[in-house]
């Protein structure tokens, strides 16, 4: 499976495929106050195992795969009800625009759909920055974007490293911005064509 994509990168692909490339094919991260943060919010999630609720039985730290899109990685959690499974995210953030944490969400649906042979109608993503649920429905569109950009993250892998995006509130709040530069290279982009 070395070959497989990792969910948390298929996020990453959704928010800025440069990111995706400094990330997954460069192996560049930096550790900054939005990933310590982002840790220390997540260390009890981190505890696999499973436990019960009443009627509800939370499987957390659960490991996935697809064989058919070539996508592995963990779920954060598990919540099993009457029979229905509902894949749980965890983000540090609030609600955003962005369908990133979407993608990331449906694609691990997509693996235990596969791996159990289970239909799975919603999942749900925990934002602690406004301490709210937000059920995602996954939607025949929403499949075929997560599985369309799954292909395109898998195909980006032996491309050239992608320009920056024109987005920038995102880039302001990437964690890559001090190593990707992307005020600076656009900068130096609009000089080079002046002095054309």
């Amino acid at each position: 499976m070395d070959d497989y994509l990792p969910l948390a990168y298929l996020n990453a692909w959704e928010y800025c495929p440069r990111r995706f490339y400094f990330e997954y094919v460069l192996g560049e991260m930096e550790i900054n106050e939005h990933i310590i943060y982002g840790n220390h919010l997540h260390r009890n999630i981190d505890q696999a195992g499973t436990s019960v609720e009443g009627d509800l039985r939370i499987h957390r730290q659960q490991w996935v795969w697809s064989e058919r899109l070539k996508v592995k990685g963990i779920i954060d959690a598990v919540e099993e009800t009457d029979g229905l499974l509902i894949p749980v995210e965890y983000k540090k953030g609030k609600m955003g625009k962005h369908l990133n944490d979407h993608y990331q969400l449906c694609a691990a649906a997509l693996c235990l759909e596969e791996r159990l042979g289970q239909f799975i109608p919603y999942g749900e993503i925990f934002y602690y920055g406004n301490r709210r649920r937000q059920q995602v429905e996954f939607t025949p569109l929403l499949r075929q974007q997560t599985e369309t950009a799954i292909q395109s993250a898998l195909a980006a892998i032996n491309n050239p490293m992608p320009q920056p995006i024109e987005n920038r509130k995102k880039c302001q709040d990437c964690s890559l911005n001090r190593i990707c530069l992307p005020n600076e290279l656009k900068k130096l982009k609009i000089q080079i064509s002046d002095d054309r």
